[in-house]
């Protein structure tokens, strides 16, 4: 049998604005209008504050660790604006705060998450989101049978999961791929590939071009983009948010961004990046290209950069004094979210919020030897 080409693939790069805040008007026609990008421009300069009120509460003991968000805003802003507020559905990892804000989670659960408290997972239904998710590539799984459950149902929602590159070598991450393409459910794979999976930069994990081309291999539609370019995020995301809801089933994108600050407040990036490297990627980083485009419009000036900038610093006091002050939780709560039905011996313990052993039987071996001891 001689030889014959079966299949040929390409991978296509969307850039609609260039890092100089110049539009591609042709690809941007019927997308953001300048009220849509202000907008989001806003919710960028709020989210970067909170960003940095994060900084100084783990740093002053009040909050365990925090990954800042700084770099990626227009990657998760921009999907976020494809999607329908109260319809769709957002599954995500944990550098995602402008995407869930700006559908319309309150604040203080992200806080109250990196201060430890569980509270911060009980994400009320009607923001239609998933909380956060720490575990690498596990969250693809839940984002597959959430979609799988819409298309049972026959109900018109999309799924969107975000994911970092690092989650691309997770046996969970092809496991979702490959069912998700299978059965062709209503989900998008958004790939945040900042350049680092801690300090493993993306060169060391795959050998490929591309992280897009990875769903090649599942047969599903795949793109990248300029993850910094607030348009190409939109206009890519609201593409496979629609052919999947017409079921066309899941599709793969790869947006190219950068992580400009260190992985977690438990990290210091000093110590395998470059200096050179972020001060490149800090001149074509989201919130100046942005910013440059709106000037550009003649929407945009230094007086509301002022004004935007004060009025984030009220909400993001607002919020941190809101969750520093949030009320303790019910010691009681360990017991109550576990079982329909507790156990009677789990109903012991909660009665005297201890150990069955201290609580119902003093006779237990460590008692009997202070009793000894006393004696």
């Amino acid at each position: 049998m001689p030889r014959k080409t079966i299949a040929e693939f390409r991978i296509e790069q969307l850039q609609i604005l260039n890092e100089e805040g110049v539009l591609d008007e042709t690809l941007a026609e019927n997308t953001l209008s300048d009220d849509d990008v202000k907008s989001l421009y806003e919710m960028m300069i709020v989210c970067r504050e909170f960003d940095e009120a994060g900084f100084r509460l783990q740093r002053s003991g009040r909050m365990g660790t925090f990954p800042q968000n700084r770099g990626q805003e227009a990657t998760t802003l921009g999907a976020a604006r494809a999607m329908r507020r109260g319809v769709d559905y957002l599954v995500p990892f944990y550098r995602e705060n402008p995407a869930s804000f700006y559908l319309g989670l309150p604040m203080h659960y992200i806080n109250l998450f990196w201060m430890g408290d569980e509270r911060g997972n009980a994400i009320p239904r009607q923001y239609n989101m998933n909380p956060l998710s720490i575990a690498i590539g596990t969250q693809t799984l839940h984002a597959v049978g959430i979609a799988w459950a819409f298309k049972l149902r026959k109900e018109p929602r999309v799924v969107t999961c975000f994911f970092g590159d690092g989650a691309t070598s997770t046996g969970d991450f092809h496991e979702a791929m490959n069912f998700a393409s299978v059965f062709k459910v209503p989900v998008v794979f958004s790939c945040i590939n900042n350049g680092w999976a801690i300090s493993t930069p993306s060169s060391s994990q795959c050998a490929a071009e591309t992280l897009a081309q990875k769903a090649i291999g599942y047969g599903m539609p795949t793109t990248q983009t300029d993850g910094n370019d607030l348009f190409a995020s939109y206009v890519a995301h609201k593409e496979a948010i629609e052919r999947a809801r017409n079921g066309g089933g899941p599709s793969f994108i790869e947006s190219c961004t950068y992580r400009l600050a260190d992985h977690t407040t438990a990290d210091d990036a000093r110590r395998y990046r470059k200096a050179d490297e972020l001060a490149a990627q800090q001149k074509i980083e989201p919130v100046i290209r942005t910013r440059k485009y709106l000037e550009r419009k003649g929407v945009w000036n230094d007086e509301l950069q002022k004004k935007q900038e004060e009025r984030a610093k009220v909400i993001v006091q607002e919020v941190t004094q809101y969750s520093l002050n949030y009320e303790p939780p019910n010691p009681e709560d360990i017991f109550d979210y576990v079982y329909g039905d507790l156990p009677s011996e789990l109903s012991k313990q909660k009665q005297h919020r201890a150990t069955h052993s201290i609580g119902q039987d003093p006779e237990q071996v460590t008692l009997q030897q202070r009793e000894h001891q006393h004696h």
